[in-house]
């Protein structure tokens, strides 16, 4: 046998790694070629086989199990990942419309779906239509014969209203259309959104999955195989993947995510319970409570809460105020996102934004982290002093 040289031996080893490891912790795989055994292999590759790799992108055993435990944990077929939530919202929409349909999207979206579509949507020439969020059953009078798909975030990722998920999916079923939610207010667990009528569950793993604020990810999870493979070839088509150290943080995320979702539910729902008490608070827009817009819904279709809620604050109290509340604060971070460690504190001007908003006044979203809660009332003081 020919010895091979130095240089060569450090990308084709002698000597082999013993099999037969096991750890608890699930390994990183990093890879952009993937070899094959032969070359009648390579010519029957295709990236839409789960069973087999064929190339970095096209997915790996890392990514191959968050995707799996990701579907396992929603209830869906199967799940595509891509390299934030907002790609993954993108991906909801593209591989189902073309030029000349239809869409219906809420009114309480969030602003970077309402940027995509008044952006990218419509410059597909696609029209996009918005809805009450509060509509239900009534969407059948705003679906057209060229509606391919309804977008229904609920609850609403600011002012909370919720909506009426298997009545608007009955109602676009009905129609030949397909029913989208952003999924991540439950984390996927709280709404199972397949059992309630949706096709498609769209979730920002930067949130609670991965849940330290320390990357980006997104996931489509679709009902079934048909609508998983338009997903997944688009995503093939344009290069849509992940790296798989990010893809490692959240797998290493996921076995602790039910319970920081707990703490921040029993900490949220205690903190809002708090601020109806203050006289600075005219509303508090948590879905637990009985006087949130939808409460009923969120009582019927929900199993939980999580860590993300609103607060208007009195008419007297403007946005000059509610800066001031939060700038005075020291353990609430100001910043977007939510469902980290660390809680975070922002105001918003519906005014901008919303015609069909029915509450003036300043409104003030907060994220519940992992903090003392009795801290984080402390610092809600200080905030309140500072008005």
């Amino acid at each position: 046998m020919t010895t091979k040289k130095p240089e060569t031996l450090l990308i084709h080893p002698s000597r082999e790694v013993p099999a037969g490891f096991r750890s608890l912790v699930p390994s990183t795989e990093r890879a952009s070629t993937v070899l094959f055994d032969s070359v009648a292999k390579w010519k029957q590759r295709s990236g839409l086989d789960e069973s087999t790799y064929v190339y970095g992108t096209m997915g790996t055993p890392t990514t191959r199990d968050l995707q799996n435990r990701i579907a396992d944990w929603e209830g869906g077929h199967n799940s595509v990942l891509f390299p934030s939530g907002l790609a993954a919202v993108a991906y909801a929409f593209l591989p189902f419309v073309e030029p000349g349909d239809h869409v219906l999207v809420p009114s309480n979206a969030y602003e970077p779906v309402k940027t995509l579509a008044n952006g990218l949507l419509k410059r597909m020439n696609v029209t996009v239509e918005y809805y009450d969020p509060a509509i239900g059953a009534g969407i059948s009078a705003q679906i057209r014969a060229n509606t391919k798909l309804v977008w229904v975030e609920t609850p609403g990722s600011i002012t909370m209203e919720l909506s009426d998920l298997p009545a608007i999916a009955a109602a676009a079923h009905a129609a030949g259309a397909l029913v989208a939610i952003d999924n991540t207010y439950s984390a996927g667990w709280y709404l199972r959104a397949f059992e309630k009528g949706a096709d498609i569950s769209v979730h920002a793993l930067t949130k609670y999955p991965a849940g330290h604020s320390d990357l980006v990810m997104g996931s489509i999870t679709t009902k079934d195989e048909s609508t998983w493979r338009r997903v997944k070839e688009m995503a093939l088509q344009t290069g849509q993947c992940v790296a798989p150290d990010d893809v490692y943080l959240v797998l290493r995320g996921l076995p602790t995510m039910p319970m920081r979702i707990k703490h921040a539910e029993r900490v949220a729902l205690s903190i809002a319970h708090w601020l109806k008490t203050r006289p600075e608070v005219k509303l508090v827009l948590h879905p637990a409570l009985p006087d949130c817009p939808g409460h009923d819904i969120w009582k019927r279709d929900f199993t939980g809460s999580t860590g993300v809620f609103s607060f208007v604050l009195q008419d007297q109290h403007g946005a000059d105020a509610a800066a001031r509340l939060i700038d005075s604060l020291e353990l609430f971070g100001i910043g977007a996102s939510w469902a980290g460690i660390g809680s975070l504190a922002l105001t918003y001007d519906l005014s901008k934004s919303r015609t069909d908003w029915p509450h003036p006044g300043a409104l003030i979203r907060l994220n519940i982290g992992l903090e003392d809660e009795g801290d984080l009332r402390a610092d809600l003081e200080r905030g309140f002093a500072a008005l």
